[in-house]
């Protein structure tokens, strides 16, 4: 017999997954974010066809205004009001989406904005009618669209645009109105609540938002201190903030030899098949330890920035699991990342360079001059600072004459770096002073890797090449600790880094598609912290998370946003409801790794270098850049819902490997339910802290109809019910 949470679950599961796998939430037709304005674009006096103005994108002059039809590869003025824009804020912050009869979605470039003489408060803006996510194919016969504006994560409201042809089945926007020129005539009152880079802070549904991009999930607890210190002083708490927790220190690990069945040094103590054999190889041999300590600080821990960017870092400089097979070799690399979280750049690439891990992991431990290895130099340059094209400060590319994307570097330019790059190896010999985490019988994978000068490649070597390149060149028969530095400044000063490690922060923190606009304001922090320093991680991180892309209750444009990788649905879903042991007589033991695992994060065990999805990964059918959906299949999006199914209706029960097991507290949930049996107080509780007030009235009315069907002598049920519906719907997956 087939359950009532298993009809359910068969119900909305097809809607969950094309939701989720679309990354098209519906518009909304209200932005009640106060913060920012929301733009809006004007209409013609009485329709909301938009108002244009034929429009010469090299002359800047406007024609007479016009009604017309417009054909691929034409440009368009439009007018625009209700913006407040920061200092060389401009055509960058903006995408213009076209919706067609169908409800496809198309976004046009913007190529100029300019202010009306005398009425400065009105913006002509052009555009291109050019899909750059490559939606449609053949000539371009849309007819009658919707046009709406999206700026910092807000959309405007929806006007009437004819594309190719004109006509055709629009379907009406209840409620849209015309939004003539005459309305926008006078000046508006002054309002100067976004002029700066950095916005308010002060409600409820920014501060929800600000703690899922900062941290591991929002609690009531932080939500209650950053209403009373703000977001400023809760950030200089963080950045100071002692790690990891002095109730959770890492995972103090000895060296073990590499061969397991080693008598002494590995597991071959201990009996074949024995308790004792199974706890070594679990130890010392897995990331289960690691794994343990990870999720205990994500759900517990104080200093959760440091955690949460070191996290992201960690999917930037990949080390994994797969190769690097003892936790002490991947705590003492992910000691690096957390120590360097909010310190500069510069300084984490050497550390990482000469981390043990990432020698083995990358085999720049084995690189030698006669026998060189071009991994770690590849993959320094692609994936770890500058990568495969020629950026302008604000992650756009640059193009040739031919519109062709300029390569940043060549075989040749990995050669050469693979040439300054070898020579290192494991510190091995104990009675080096350098070397003092040396253990016979152990590969050393604690201190820095070890310069042998004999095998490193000292000829000359060519580098990146850039304006104003910084060492270009190395001349021959130099020490290898001198090359190394010189290569490194040589791609730490080459222009791509800045919008390059922004633009990966940024989809990492807080949305998966920025604009160019945010990453060139942040790339900006990262090649001037304002004290004239290049690099610094803590002015960088602090940018990505107070810009006002970030900021606000709602963000109302379709594309904004990220799917919740699987590590993070996990640690949010749980934090929201006083994660516990099995029993919750006390914290939760950590070992949960195998809920993001059958979503596709086996954390601290990514498949290859470049990471578990791609930051360029663009989502099927649809053109749009949201890397977290490089995980999401049907099989992985059933298993998001077993996921909720499970710690929502269960628990992760105690065992061998988890002696506390794992689950949520739903006593307060419970007790509103039992205050108020129609739901609505549960559901008005449960829309502010999970989905920062941003329900629809359809989901809403949707879960109390759910909660309804369930007697109301089981209010715990109830509760369950509701937080089920919510944990699996697209509203909740995807961080907005």
């Amino acid at each position: 017999m087939i359950s009532r949470k298993t009809r359910l679950f068969s119900h909305i599961l097809g809607a969950v997954i094309l939701s989720l796998l679309t990354f098209i939430p519906a518009f909304a037709q209200d932005d009640p974010n106060p913060n920012s304005p929301t733009p809006i674009v004007i209409s013609e006096p009485d329709s909301l066809r938009v108002l244009t103005a034929a429009s010469s994108v090299k002359s800047g002059k406007r024609a007479g205004l016009t009604q017309t039809v417009f054909r691929e590869g034409s440009y368009v003025t439009i007018f625009v009001t209700n913006l407040s824009l920061l200092e060389n804020e401009g055509v960058n912050a903006f995408r213009i989406l076209v919706e067609d009869q169908q409800q496809r979605l198309y976004r046009f470039p913007v190529v100029k904005l300019e202010q009306l003489k005398g009425q400065e408060w009105i913006y002509a803006l052009t555009f291109e009618v050019r899909d750059n996510l490559g939606f449609w194919q053949g000539p371009l016969e849309i007819g009658d669209a919707y046009l709406r504006l999206t700026w910092r994560g807000l959309v405007s409201n929806p006007v009437k645009i004819a594309l190719g042809r004109s006509g055709g089945n629009l379907k009406e926007i209840a409620g849209a109105q015309p939004t003539p020129m005459k309305m926008f005539a006078d000046k508006p009152g002054d309002d100067s609540s976004t002029t700066s880079n950095y916005v308010g802070y002060t409600y409820s549904g920014d501060r929800i938002r600000f703690l899922e991009q900062a941290t591991f999930g929002p609690t009531a607890a932080l939500d209650h201190r950053l209403r009373r210190i703000g977001l400023r002083v809760w950030l200089a708490e963080q950045f100071d903030m002692p790690y990891p927790s002095v109730e959770n220190p890492y995972p103090d690990l000895p060296l073990r030899s590499n061969d397991t069945n080693n008598a002494t040094l590995g597991c071959g103590m201990f009996a074949s098949g024995s308790t004792e054999r199974r706890i070594c190889l679990r130890d010392y041999y897995s990331q289960y330890l690691v794994q343990s300590w990870f999720f205990k600080e994500a759900f517990y821990g104080d200093a959760q920035l440091r955690h949460r960017v070191a996290w992201a870092l960690g999917q930037l400089w990949v080390v994994s699991g797969v190769d690097t097979q003892q936790a002490s070799h991947v705590v003492a690399y992910h000691q690096i990342l957390s120590r360097h979280a909010f310190g500069n750049y510069r300084d984490l690439m050497k550390d990482v360079t000469l981390n043990p891990a990432m020698g083995n992991y990358l085999d720049m431990a084995r690189s030698t001059r006669t026998n060189p290895n071009e991994n770690f130099a590849r993959e320094i340059l692609q994936l770890f600072s500058v990568g495969l094209f020629m950026m302008n400060q604000d992650g756009t590319l640059q193009l040739d004459q031919n519109n062709n994307p300029i390569p940043t570097y060549n075989q040749t330019t990995v050669n050469n770096f693979t040439k300054v790059f070898t020579g290192w190896s494991f510190c091995n010999t104990g009675t080096n002073p350098l070397c003092p985490s040396a253990v016979a019988g152990t590969v050393n994978y604690k201190d820095p890797l070890l310069l042998n000068q004999a095998n490193h490649d000292v000829t000359a070597k060519t580098l990146l090449s850039y304006p104003n390149a910084v060492n270009p060149t190395i001349a021959a028969n130099l020490n290898g600790n001198t090359e190394i530095d010189l290569a490194l400044d040589n791609i730490f000063y080459h222009p791509n880094v800045g919008p390059f490690v922004s633009r990966n922060l940024i989809q990492h923190l807080v949305t998966s598609d920025p604009t160019p606009a945010y990453v060139g304001r942040i790339a900006a922090v990262f090649n001037n912290n304002g004290l004239g320093v290049r690099g610094d991680l803590k002015a960088v991180v602090k940018a990505i998370l107070l810009d006002p892309e970030a900021r606000g209750d709602v963000k109302t444009d379709p594309h904004y946003g990220k799917l919740r990788e699987p590590v993070l649905f996990t640690t949010n879903f749980l934090r929201h409801f006083n994660v516990g042991s099995a029993n919750l007589t006390m914290q939760s033991d950590g070992v949960v790794s195998t809920l993001p695992n059958a979503m596709g994060q086996n954390p601290f065990y990514s498949p290859t270098v470049f990471n578990y999805y791609t930051p360029d990964y663009v989502i099927p059918g649809t053109g749009l850049n949201g890397p977290e959906f490089g995980l999401m299949t049907t099989g992985t999006a059933i298993a998001r819902a077993n996921v909720a199914n499970t710690m929502t209706f269960s628990r992760l029960n105690t065992s061998a490997d988890a002696p506390a097991g794992t689950s949520i507290n739903l006593a307060e949930m419970t007790a509103l339910v039992q205050s108020d049996p129609t739901g609505n107080q549960l559901l008005d509780v449960l829309n502010t802290r999970m989905l920062h007030g941003t329900m629809s009235q359809s989901m809403r009315n949707t879960i109390l109809t759910s909660i309804a069907a369930v007697s109301a002598a089981t209010p715990q049920a109830r509760a369950q019910q509701a937080i089920y519906l919510i944990v699996t719907s697209s509203q909740y997956q995807v961080q907005r």
